[in-house]
């Protein structure tokens, strides 16, 4: 049986195809593609005018590609996350969405967010008997999540996502010249600080061994890491990855000095990721700072393979 998810971020649509047999998984097709649908209204809690027409320009060409590989409607499953689960205009934008493309979207909460990214970082074989810190930065939220790969122990989504924290922290990107401020960074601590006290609470009882990064901005971290190394671009079929701490700290000295121009020329730099990469970086480093953790893995799974999975529990 063919299903496909599509994965509605804040800042990128996924669009994940596979087939299932009675003993076998086979993924057909996976392309992301930046919506930003977030861009310029997340804080204010709307979806632009601007931003509904990415969306529909994306999905229009996922619905195509969905035709091709003769996908059934009631196959597909469209997940909305943050900035859809946030916007005044959620409803138009469904409504749009539905009546443009034929995709209905599903949008959930922040919880079922990251009970489902949890399911993909243990499809992915990220996970081990020891307590993991798990997280996922999104455009528009960040899920952290403790647990193991036989249970989460506690689970939590923040609406502190890169685009949320860059048009606070970082205005004017990705236009400015400089790099970002050492008093921007600071604020952004402090923010984290604020924000995250039910984390420190949670990492207190519960004294994580490793942090486990999803996708996103980790997958650019590891492709900068082979790049520096070994001069290509990582196995796409390879799930995990275990980047030294040495080689996280490489990288954020430099995503922190440089600019948009500058950073656009670091082997392994995608245009998706490169101001948002920033702030995502900053949060890192506070995260392993601030609780101690010295171990750093990654999962290019994320919250799409976790639907999957769970569909394919059920």
């Amino acid at each position: 049986m063919k299903q496909a998810i599509i994965d509605l971020g804040t800042n990128t649509f996924h669009l994940f195809i596979a087939e299932t047999t009675d003993t076998t998984t086979t993924t057909l097709f996976r392309e992301s593609l930046p919506a930003k649908i977030g861009q310029a209204g997340i804080n204010q809690g709307i979806i632009t005018e601007e931003g509904i027409g990415r969306a529909l320009g994306v999905l229009t060409y996922f619905r195509q590609l969905l035709d091709q590989h003769e996908i059934a409607p009631e196959q597909v499953v469209a997940i909305g996350t943050s900035a859809i689960r946030v916007a005044r205009n959620q409803q138009e934008f469904i409504d749009r969405v539905q009546q443009d493309t034929g995709i209905q979207i599903q949008v959930i909460s922040g919880d079922q967010e990251a009970a489902y990214i949890y399911e993909g970082i243990r499809a992915a074989g990220a996970l081990g008997d020891e307590t993991a810190l798990v997280i996922d930065i999104g455009g528009g939220s960040v899920e952290f999540i403790l647990g193991n790969q036989s249970r989460i122990f506690w689970k939590q989504s923040f609406e502190i996502g890169g685009q949320r924290l860059q048009e606070r922290f970082m205005p004017g990107a990705p236009d400015r010249s400089e790099p970002i401020s050492a008093g921007s960074i600071r604020r952004l601590h402090d923010y984290f600080q604020e924000q995250l006290l039910p984390l420190a609470n949670a990492i207190h009882q519960y004294q994580p061994a490793v942090l486990v990064g999803s996708s996103g901005s980790f997958d650019t971290l590891v492709d900068m890491w082979y790049m520096h190394e070994q001069g290509h671009l990582p196995d796409p079929n390879q799930a995990t990855f275990t980047l030294p701490i040495s080689e996280f700290y490489r990288a954020y000295e430099l995503l922190i000095t440089k600019n948009h121009a500058e950073r656009m020329q670091i082997p392994g730099m995608i245009e998706l990721r490169v101001d948002m990469i920033v702030v995502a970086v900053c949060l890192i480093d506070y995260v392993l700072k601030t609780y101690g953790i010295s171990h750093l893995r990654t999962s290019t799974y994320s919250l799409k393979e976790g639907v999957f999975a769970s569909r394919a529990n059920e």
